[in-house]
C-alpha cells in the first residue's frame, strides 16, 4: 500500500434538492407466471443461504468474495481485476454516452456552445442511432438517402473530440412492410423482414463508406422486434442471420472496422423466482438473454466486442435489496460473458441505476452512478456508455448537461458529465487497480496509481480510514483523492 502524507481532494457539487424520473429502461415483460415464482422460493431461498448473501451485501454465486471480504452497502462486491477493461486495447473507447432525441445541437447558440465546450474537455466515446433518437429516416425509399440528421450528429461528435459509435437501429419502413417514401415512426421499433436483410446490410456499408472515420459499430438495438411470441423467447436465429450480413457488410468496406453485438438487454427478476447461472442479491438474469447470447457466440460470423445493456431493478419487484448492493448485477453479468468470450471486451450500451419516480436526491443518484462505475472497472468492463436522458425542459434528473432549449445561460455540464470523464481521464483500459480499502464497509473506494475514487453509500456522513488516512465523507458523498 502506497501511503502519502497528504491527500488532495476535489469534492463533486451537486445541483441542490432536485428530484426526478429516471429515464429509459428496458422493455418488461407484461405477464409473470404466478406458479413459477411461487415455486421458486424455496430455491430462491436455498441460493441465498448458499451465496451467504444479508441486507446490503452484494455476493454473487457466479463471482463470489473472497474469506472475509468486506460486506454491507458500501462493500464491492467480488474482488478487483488487475486491469481495467481487462484484454481491451489501451486506445479501446471505455467511459462514454449516448445522444438521444435531445442534445447539444439544437437550441440558444450560447447554450450550445457552452453544452459543446463542456463536452469536449475531455475526448469520450459517443454513440448515436442510425435511425431514431435524434436521426431522420437515412433511406426512405429504395435508394434515396437522407444522412442530414445522422451528418448533423457525428459532426457533433467530432466537434466535441468525441469517438463515434454508431449503433445501426432502426430500419426504414420499407424494409419492413411499410410504403416506400413514408415514415411510421410509431413502428420504429420493428425488425426489417428477412427477405431486406441484405438491404439494411447495404444501407451499414453506405454509412461506414460515408463516415471512414467511424470504427464501432454496433448492430442493432435490444433485440428490437426479433421475439418469437410462439415459443416465448426472443429470435436469437433470425437476429443472428441479421448480424452476419451486416458484418460481412461493413468489414468488406473496411477490415479494420470494430463490430459488436448482441446488444441482449439482460433483464432479471427478484430471488424469489427460480434462479438461473447468473444470480445473486438482486435476482437472477432472464434465462431467455442466456440463452440469446449463448446462441450468438456460437453461430456468430465474427466480432470484435460483446454488447448488453441492462438495468439494476428486477422485473418484478423493482430494486432488491437496495440501490448499491444490486449493483453486483453488472459485475455478475460481466464476469459471466467474459468466462464465455474472454478475448471479446465487454461492452454495455446502456445502464441503469434508478428506478422510475425513485424520489432519489442529486447526491443519492450521483453516489449510485459513481459506484456503478467502479462495480465495472472491477470487473473487467471494457465500455461502459451512459443512456442520456435529456429532455427540453429544466427538470432532467441525470442529464449531462442543462437543456441548450432554454436560455444563453443554460448547456451547463452536469456532474454526471464529469463524473464519466473523471473515469475516461483516470481508468481508461489498462489502467491498474491498486488494492486500496476503507474501514468502513459504507465506503466505496476505486484507486488507480495516481487518483482514487471514494463513494460513501450511507444517507448520514462518515468518517473512515482510506489509504491509511482519516476521511470524513458526508452522506453520499462522492469524493476524488490524489495518491
Amino acid at each position: 500500500m502506497i501511503r502519502h502524507s497528504r491527500a488532495t481532494v476535489t469534492r463533486v457539487t451537486l445541483f441542490s434538492g432536485r428530484r426526478g424520473r429516471h429515464g429509459r429502461r428496458g422493455p418488461h415483460w407484461s405477464l409473470v407466471a404466478l406458479c413459477a415464482a411461487l415455486a421458486g422460493v424455496l430455491a430462491a431461498v436455498g441460493v441465498l443461504l448458499v451465496s451467504g448473501w444479508r441486507p446490503g451485501s452484494s455476493a454473487s454465486t457466479t463471482a463470489p468474495g473472497p474469506p472475509g471480504a468486506a460486506s454491507g452497502p458500501g462493500a464491492a462486491s467480488g474482488p478487483p481485476v488487475s486491469t481495467v477493461g481487462a484484454g481491451a486495447p489501451k486506445d479501446w473507447p471505455s467511459w462514454g454516452f449516448t445522444h438521444t432525441q435531445y442534445s447539444a445541437d439544437r437550441g440558444d447558440p450560447r447554450a450550445l456552445a457552452a453544452a459543446q465546450t463542456a463536452i469536449a474537455r475531455q475526448s469520450l466515446p459517443q454513440g448515436q442511432a442510425l435511425m431514431g433518437w435524434g436521426a431522420d429516416n437515412p433511406e426512405p425509399a429504395p435508394g434515396r438517402f437522407d444522412f442530414a440528421g445522422l451528418d448533423s450528429r457525428v459532426d457533433l461528435i467530432r466537434r466535441t473530440r468525441g469517438t463515434p459509435v454508431l449503433t445501426l437501429c432502426c430500419a426504414p419502413d420499407w424494409m419492413k412492410g411499410g410504403v416506400p417514401g413514408r415514415t411510421d415512426w410509431s413502428r420504429l421499433e420493428d425488425a426489417p423482414s428477412r427477405k431486406h436483410f441484405r438491404d439494411f446490410a447495404a444501407l451499414a456499408a453506405r454509412v461506414a463508406e460515408r463516415y471512414p472515420d467511424v470504427k464501432y459499430y454496433v448492430v442493432w438495438n435490444e433485440f428490437k422486434g426479433f421475439y418469437n411470441n410462439t415459443l416465448n423467447r426472443w429470435d436469437y436465429e433470425r437476429y443472428t442471420e441479421l448480424y452476419n450480413h451486416v458484418y460481412a457488410a461493413l468489414k468488406a468496406v473496411n477490415p479494420e472496422i470494430k463490430v459488436g453485438g448482441p446488444y441482449m438487454v439482460m433483464n432479471s427478476y427478484s430471488p424469489v423466482r427460480r434462479s438461473t447461472p447468473v444470480t445473486g442479491p438482486w435476482g437472477s438474469v432472464d434465462q431467455r438473454a442466456l440463452d440469446a447470447i449463448t446462441y450468438w457466440l456460437k453461430h456468430k460470423r465474427g466480432a470484435d466486442f460483446m454488447v448488453v445493456d441492462g438495468a439494476t431493478a428486477s422485473e418484478d419487484r423493482g430494486l432488491v435489496p437496495d440501490p448499491f448492493t444490486a449493483l453486483g448485477k453488472f459485475s455478475a453479468i460481466t464476469r459471466w460473458l467474459r468466462a464465455r468470450a474472454d478475448s471479446l471486451p465487454v461492452w454495455w450500451a446502456e445502464w441503469y441505476v434508478e428506478p422510475e419516480n425513485s424520489g432519489w436526491t442529486d447526491e443519492q443518484r450521483h453516489a449510485v452512478q459513481a459506484a456503478a462505475l467502479m462495480e465495472f472497472a472491477r470487473s473487467g468492463t471494457a465500455t461502459a456508455m451512459y443512456w442520456n436522458p435529456a429532455r427540453p425542459g429544466a427538470e432532467c434528473a441525470g442529464c449531462l448537461w442543462t437543456s441548450t432549449l432554454l436560455g444563453p445561460g443554460d448547456g451547463r455540464a452536469t456532474p454526471t458529465l464529469e463524473l464519466l470523464q473523471s473515469f475516461a481521464r483516470w481508468f481508461p483500459p489498462g489502467t491498474g487497480l491498486l488494492d486500496v480499502g476503507a474501514s468502513d464497509p459504507a465506503v466505496r473506494v476505486l484507486a488507480g496509481r495516481h487518483k482514487a475514487i471514494v463513494v460513501n453509500t450511507a444517507d448520514h456522513p462518515v468518517r473512515a480510514t482510506v489509504d491509511g488516512k482519516g476521511v470524513d465523507l458526508d452522506s453520499y458523498e462522492v469524493r476524488w483523492i490524489d495518491r
